[in-house]
């Protein structure tokens, strides 16, 4: 199968993903990674700030996701638990690693086809556009970026956030006011245009994915086998069985002649 010609054309329901995956289809697992990616890249970077370390994080998120699939009700939607663990993951690594990451640009390659001119543009418009999100309080970017680019709604992005409703809207209000003064002008029309998620990354974060679960899987296999218990061995019992009247004999006589005091060797 070549991943990246695996297209999703409308997003399954949530409980009939995640029932298929538990059976074990791991068509659908890349079903939930390709609907899913870009957000919680999206999630990752705005928290790390840094494309490699997100694109782990994204990884680790869901081969946590995958382990505790098990444990979804789905009380909330499939996405905004998702989130919430790569979140959890992304938070986990910048505390782990507290130096601001230097942000390193690494253009995908767009699914269109502008012109030359209009490419350019864009691309410094992206530029821009991504520098001023870097720029927000660490607080405020996560919240921006699923609220404004992702557009989830203020309970989705509390929910996979962590934080209070109120805090959401305040957040939100105070990243957009800061990045009008940064863009000095509207922003709304290129908020879809920050941190391009292309063919090329998803395929990639699919495919190592796919592949620690394959290794996972395997190893897991291998523990099993070795853990069985051997198999009995039916000529073996007989043979022990045969003997048992011999060897019972022997003990009574062995008993008669230690009473008697003439055990003869």
């Amino acid at each position: 199968m070549t991943l990246s010609s695996v297209a999703v054309a409308t997003k399954p329901p949530d409980n009939d993903l995640v029932g298929r995956i538990l059976s074990g289809d791991m068509r659908a697992m890349e079903t939930l990674m390709r609907v899913h990616n870009r957000m919680l890249f999206r999630t990752a970077r705005a928290i790390l700030r840094d494309d490699a370390e997100a694109e782990d994080a994204v990884q680790e998120a869901y081969i946590q996701a995958y382990r505790k699939l098990g444990t979804f009700r789905g009380e909330s939607k499939l996405s905004t638990w998702l989130v919430r663990i790569a979140a959890n993951e992304a938070l986990m690594r910048r505390r782990r690693n507290p130096r601001p990451a230097e942000c390193v640009e690494q253009p995908e390659p767009a699914s269109d086809a502008p012109g030359p001119d209009e490419d350019a543009e864009r691309a410094e418009m992206r530029r821009v556009l991504e520098s001023g999100i870097d720029a927000l309080p660490d607080g405020y970017r996560a919240v921006f970026v699923l609220r404004g680019v992702e557009e989830l709604s203020v309970e989705e992005t509390a929910a996979a956030l962590g934080i209070p409703d109120a805090t959401v809207r305040s957040r939100y209000f105070r990243a957009r006011s800061l990045l009008r003064v940064w863009l000095a002008g509207g922003i709304d029309s290129r908020l879809q245009d920050a941190f391009v998620f292309a063919g090329g990354r998803c395929d990639r974060i699919v495919r190592k994915v796919l592949n620690l679960m394959a290794a996972a899987l395997a190893a897991t296999s291998v523990a099993a086998c070795a853990e069985k218990a051997p198999r009995s061995d039916p000529e073996a019992e007989r043979s022990f069985h045969s003997e048992q009247p011999t060897m019972s004999s022997v003990r009574e006589r062995t008993t008669r002649q230690g009473e008697s005091g003439r055990m003869n060797y």
